[in-house]
């Protein structure tokens, strides 16, 4: 063999087994397709993996997922922050237009547009990150459009431990909980009570030794989120183990999440596998 022949057999070579990795790593959200655009705005900069800064100075929130943490006032980033706001670069590139579909509530308490966001081919980047393990979905009623298609995209990642899935949102048992814990998290844990205020209702995991009532980890699902659940859904919870998804926050001397649709809890009633509830769209 000449050493022509050989080169080219190495360019060949290079070729098919980039080919190769590029055709196993999964599709840049093709499979969420908007069912319509309704803003076409110039990109300035991607914040992090799930707020982008339009031309126009706009901060747009993505409905729909939530990615780690980029490190700020000194703090560091959690895993894979960095990672995801990089692949959102890549995939919209340099001066970008993205297509937005916005969600029935506009704007989050920050004045944030939120919105679905789409490369101009119609790419999906939520789909694009969740299929890529660098995030995790979230529904935030009454924003409930594209749920059961994100939930699908987000599954395979999961089931395999990819990016966020191996570590930073891997659920954690309650009763291993730091007191420090904060933010977005999975926790699991078995649901001892189910309890009534005013405004919320409480679904209580078990306490810790010398911990008392108001104590402890908690879900509260606020009373005007109530029309979200199935009837007796809440009720039925006690004595179940559940995964919730959502932010921790220290309230008093308890860390609580608030729930505000049935789409983040999963249910694992006893000899069963996880069980959910799916969501209509907007």
């Amino acid at each position: 063999m000449t050493d022509r022949v050989r080169k080219k057999a190495s360019q060949w070579g290079a070729f098919f087994v980039c080919a190769g990795l590029l055709f196993s790593l999964p599709a840049w959200g093709q499979d969420c397709p908007a069912d319509r655009i309704d803003e076409r705005a110039a990109l300035a900069q991607v914040v992090d993996g799930d707020t982008l800064r339009l031309r126009d100075g706009r901060l747009v929130r993505l409905i729909g997922v939530n990615t780690p943490e980029i490190g700020r006032d000194g703090r560091p980033s959690e895993p894979f922050a960095q990672r995801a706001r990089d692949a959102v670069k890549r995939m919209l590139g340099r001066n970008a237009v993205v297509g937005l579909r916005f969600g029935a509530e506009r704007r989050d308490r920050y004045g944030r547009l939120l919105a679905h966001v789409y490369h101009a081919d119609g790419r999906s980047v939520e789909v694009a990150l969740l299929t890529r393990g660098l995030a995790a979905q979230i529904v935030v009623p009454p924003n409930v459009y594209g749920l059961a298609c994100y939930r699908a995209a987000e599954r395979e990642a999961r089931e395999s431990g990819r990016g966020v899935w191996g570590s930073v949102y891997r659920p954690q048992a309650v009763e291993a909980l730091p007191r420090s814990t904060r933010g977005f998290r999975l926790i699991s844990g078995r649901i001892t009570s189910v309890d009534d205020s005013k405004y919320s209702v409480w679904l209580n995991f078990p306490r810790k030794a010398g911990e008392r009532k108001r104590e402890g980890v908690a879900l509260r699902i606020p009373r005007k989120d109530l029309v979200n659940f199935p009837r007796g859904f809440l009720r039925d919870l006690q004595g179940r183990h559940v995964v919730a998804r959502g932010w921790l926050f220290r309230h008093k001397k308890q860390l609580v999440m608030v729930i505000r649709h049935p789409a983040a809890l999963e249910v694992r009633p006893a000899g069963m596998h996880v069980a959910s509830v799916n969501a209509a769209t907007d």
